[in-house]
């Protein structure tokens, strides 16, 4: 995974992807709403999206895929609740 927060370590078990965008407001909000919630998450391709040297191609670098927000499966009922608005917007999925 690229970019931990949270500190969940590898060895944490199963993650779930509770959301996944590629605008970068809404990974914000939806990072900070984790965060207060004091629920554990890790972003995935949050710092690759330019790291092949294409940068990115329209709303996202195509190879890497968009940012996805994972946290452990305990935790994934209750973070997509929390997310479940930012999830019906145009950019924001899962």
């Amino acid at each position: 995974l690229a970019g931990t927060e949270r500190g969940i370590p590898p060895s944490m078990g199963d993650l779930v992807t509770v959301f996944e965008s590629t605008d970068v407001a809404l990974i914000a909000i939806a990072k900070g709403a984790l965060q207060d919630a004091d629920i554990r998450f890790v972003v995935q391709n949050e710092f690759t999206q330019n790291l092949l040297g294409v940068g990115q191609l329209g709303s996202y670098n195509h190879i890497t895929g968009p940012v996805r927000i994972r946290v452990v499966a305990e935790d994934a009922e209750v973070a997509q609740e929390l997310l479940s608005d930012l999830a019906g917007e145009p950019d924001g999925a899962v």
